[in-house]
């Protein structure tokens, strides 16, 4: 794949010929692919300085329908290592298994993580008009990939991205070592955090935009109401909408979560017809213009507190 690369860099222009190599990977340290912004996050946060990293889905792009350009499948195919998610961005997944790479240097954020049942948790059924939009067909398998919204399932990933640096880069083994501590010390701060701040609820339920908070939900003891599946372009059929609208209404159900890099139409459309409110609850699939300052752990403090305030926890 590195004479390919060479190969498609050496037909362009002599003016882009630089260009073209600064693109391929020759940055100083460790280089590293990542999928999309959690494994970005991770990456960085353990790498440190010592790594580079190229994150293959853009900041405010939907993440669930990433098409990857050539030169991404070749980043690829010769980063030292890659961070992603099977069965989340089929592209991603097609370009690892055409890669052929070394076990060690890959690391899926979905291995040692519980499986969770994707779609809809509440009792009624989107029928099928609800699962299929056009140029779109993702079958997650039934399975909610979003497992980065457990940090207990973040802990396990950074074990895994520190230990595919330490393989790849065994002089920065310290560096690696002591950076996935302090994060992991911190993912498990956040999870005690998101037991205890939502161990006692007046409301179990909340009402999402589309069907991500699925490992979170099982993780704390809640029940997510999805609106839209797995992927938060399909769209439930009216009939289903209508039901999200009267188990809102009977259940008690004050808020209606929205998100920054999905239409909030529908769930403004439930919160009219209800007299619910709105708020955000972020599933962090990219980051947006209005997080950039952000990062994982400070995004999550943040859907923790919507939550409690939501659901009435103490």
């Amino acid at each position: 794949m590195k004479l390919l690369a060479g190969a498609a860099c050496a037909a362009l222009l002599a003016g882009t010929l630089v260009a073209c190599a600064g693109d391929g990977g020759d940055e100083g340290g460790t280089q590293v692919v990542a999928s999309f912004y959690p494994a970005q996050f991770l990456a960085e946060r353990i790498g440190g300085d010592d790594v580079s990293v190229k994150t293959l889905t853009s900041p405010g792009a939907e993440a669930h329908d990433l098409e990857l350009t050539a030169k991404q499948v070749v980043d690829v195919n010769e980063a030292d290592v890659v961070v992603y998610l099977s069965n989340f961005q089929e592209a991603v997944d097609h370009a690892v298994e055409d890669a052929d790479r070394d076990a060690g240097s890959t690391v899926d954020m979905a291995e040692g993580a519980v499986e969770v049942e994707g779609g809809h948790d509440h009792d009624h059924d989107h029928g099928d008009e609800g699962h299929d939009h056009e140029g779109h067909d993702h079958d997650h398998g039934g399975v909610d990939p979003h497992v980065w919204l457990n940090p207990a399932n973040m802990v396990t990933a950074a074990a895994g991205v520190r230990d595919a640096l330490v393989e790849a880069d065994p002089d920065g083994a310290s560096t690696y070592e002591a950076n996935a501590d302090e994060l992991i010390a911190e993912l498990e701060d956040l999870d005690a955090d998101f037991t205890s701040g939502l161990a006692s609820c007046e409301q179990t339920e909340f009402v999402t935009s589309h069907a991500a908070f699925g490992h979170l939900a099982a993780a704390y003891g809640l029940t997510q109401v999805p609106i839209s599946g797995i992927d938060p372009q399909s769209e439930p059929s009216t009939a289903a909408l209508a039901e999200i609208t009267e188990q809102v209404k009977e259940h008690g159900i004050t808020t209606i979560f929205t998100e920054r890099l999905a239409s909030s139409a529908l769930a403004e459309t439930v919160a009219r017809e209800t007299g619910a409110t709105t708020a955000v609850l972020d599933p962090l699939e990219g980051l947006s213009d209005e997080t950039t300052g952000e990062d994982y752990v400070s995004l999550m403090r943040q859907n923790l507190d919507a939550l409690t305030k939501a659901n009435g926890c103490s």
